[in-house]
């Protein structure tokens, strides 16, 4: 009897041990929160970073969000969020900007930051 008990037993564990899901190259993802979307926004003539007074705008349908630039030479935002967005970007005393649709997507964890680069001239 305790043969064929531990045969079973055997069996079972075989059956279940054998995990046809698994993959080869596990994911392991992280716990930091990306930004769908940085902008670095440069005056027109010197190139140089404009920060001060800048307000980036991204838009996607109803969905409105001010970037944040935490006093760097970036602003970012759409922390893990996919969309197209249209970004307008404006200055006092320069042109305002409004981009091109912007897709963001993700990978098996997080989005996929796009970067842009803005350039605004000044206005006469």
């Amino acid at each position: 009897m305790n043969k064929f008990f531990l045969i079973g037993l055997l069996c079972i564990t075989i059956a279940c041990g054998n995990d046809d899901d698994a993959t080869d190259n596990p994911i392991f993802c992280t716990l930091d929160v990306k930004s769908g979307l940085v902008v670095q926004v440069k005056d027109g003539i010197g190139g140089s970073p404009l920060i001060d007074g800048v307000e980036v705008i991204a838009t996607e349908n109803e969905y409105k969000e001010t970037l944040l630039n935490n006093g760097i030479d970036i602003f970012y935002g759409a922390q893990e969020r996919i969309g197209t967005y249209v970004i307008t970007v404006s200055k006092e005393g320069y042109g305002t900007m409004t981009t091109e649709p912007i897709v963001v997507t993700k990978d098996a964890c997080h989005v996929i930051t796009q970067n842009l680069e803005v350039i605004l001239e000044k206005s006469n």
